[in-house]
């Protein structure tokens, strides 16, 4: 049989082989539709969850093949997971989503030689290898820091980039000189303890946002919390799962709880929503894996959101206002409000604050393009989205717009510079952290 073959075959056994009661599960009742970006745009029956769906049965049940067409729609998805919250048959799109992706890339209908060399670069490269991903964040940072990065762009270098890249490249984030391990212990106790938790720093999120890290940890540490947060941390894996790449997340996820003994802690703490969502899904992901499954599933039961944890332990009130006081909106990361179900925790967190006024956000659970690498892979749509959040975002005349994943956090930032660069986007939990330093 010709390696073609075999690729397709492994791709439609991927689809038969998973759960079938969850492909079942749609009833076609279109209660899906409204709420779905792509479907919004195009009108289109295969650009919504109800078409991709039936495409994976039609797949499933051997009266459709996997093609390029199949494999270029489900990348057209944003995996927002509107669809999960709407659903009133409780469909767990999300694994149907990362298993279609997957025999979308054991069929090959999408391989190059450019896309494989990127692809096993990024995903079985740097981002299996937390410490090169360090070593390449300090050049990059190096890169910026010295002006050499000014100097590019004001010599109109960046002309002679692909067009694609001449948009990517205006959109480089800003590398922190700090890294998550510079500006936290691996253990730093409170005054007096109430739990022990584990914090994860990302991988991103370590080289962007560090500051929400610390911030993060000190908020954990005002609220009784014992904080572990191991200098060198693994990928949680979400980039690989949303990708196709099932058995690399699966080897992060072993990874994490090796490191991370979920038997060993009250809660494991995460404050980005893309990487939160998924590492809920561990059990789900090691459910055929004797050696992991019972520590898979104590780590569902242990991982928690910042907001959701701080909540749930009655965190404390701060009497002072945080850094910048004002109107402040907030914007709900999908994965946060749709692949998590949190909403009430962040706006808890939000009207405590003094010297802040709520002001809700228009579409506040709609996606605003982000979606993991989504603004890379589908710039076109990600810009539609963007441009739709960021006019909401203006027309409540906020101060700060609030978000809670470091993807949105980028989005957002890179719309609101040539809208209105004086809107600052923070995190929740660092306004909360900024209000209670100020209160010293």
């Amino acid at each position: 049989m010709s390696e073609a073959c075999n690729s397709g075959s492994k791709a439609v056994d991927l689809l038969k082989t998973m759960d079938y009661s969850v492909v079942q599960q749609c009833m076609h009742c279109g209660m899906c539709l409204p709420t779905c970006p792509t479907y919004d745009d195009t009108q289109l029956e295969r650009n919504s969850p109800r078409g991709r769906i039936s495409l994976m049965r039609a797949i499933a049940d051997d009266r459709l093949e996997v093609t390029e067409t199949f494999a270029k729609e489900m990348y057209f998805c944003l995996g927002c997971l509107a669809c999960e919250t709407a659903c009133p048959a409780g469909v767990k799109y999300g694994q149907l989503f990362e298993t279609a992706r997957a025999a979308a890339e054991a069929s090959g209908t999408l391989d190059s030689p450019k896309r494989t060399l990127i692809r096993t670069s990024i995903l079985k490269g740097i981002f299996t290898r937390p410490r090169l991903l360090r070593l390449i964040g300090r050049l990059l940072w190096v890169y910026q820091a010295s002006g050499m990065q000014d100097v590019f762009r004001k010599l109109r270098l960046n002309r002679l980039l692909p067009s694609r890249m001449r948009g990517l490249e205006a959109q480089t984030p800003t590398v922190k000189k700090s890294f998550s391990h510079d500006l936290i212990e691996p253990k730093q106790s409170p005054l007096q303890t109430r739990y022990r938790v584990a914090l994860m720093t990302g991988c991103v999120q370590d080289l962007l946002f560090s500051d929400i890290n610390r911030d993060t940890a000190e908020v954990l540490l005002e609220n009784g919390c014992e904080v572990h947060t191991p200098p060198v941390q693994n990928c949680c894996g979400s980039l690989h799962a949303h990708n196709g790449e099932l058995e690399s997340a699966r080897m992060l996820a072993r990874r994490n709880i090796d490191q991370m003994d979920p038997f060993s802690y009250d809660a494991i703490i995460t404050n980005a929503a893309g990487c939160g969502s998924h590492l809920k899904t561990y059990g789900h992901l090691l459910h055929d894996d004797p050696a992991y499954r019972e520590r898979a599933e104590e780590w569902d039961r242990k991982m928690k959101d910042i907001h959701e944890w701080i909540v749930q332990i009655g965190f404390r009130t701060p009497y002072a206002p945080p850094d910048k006081k004002g109107r402040l909106t907030y914007h709900e990361a999908c994965h946060l409000c749709h692949g998590q179900k949190i909403t009430r925790q962040p706006r808890q967190i939000l009207k405590s604050l003094p010297g802040i006024e709520l002001v809700e956000l228009a579409e506040s659970t709609w996606c605003c393009g982000s979606a993991g690498i989504y603004n890379i892979t589908q710039p076109e749509m990600a810009a539609k989205l963007q441009k739709r959040k960021v006019g909401h975002i203006l027309k409540t005349e906020a101060d700060i717009a609030a978000t809670a994943n470091p993807g949105c956090h980028l989005q957002l930032e890179n719309g609101l510079k040539w809208e209105d660069p004086t809107i600052k986007v923070q995190h929740p939990i660092s306004l909360l952290a900024q209000a209670y330093r100020n209160e010293k």
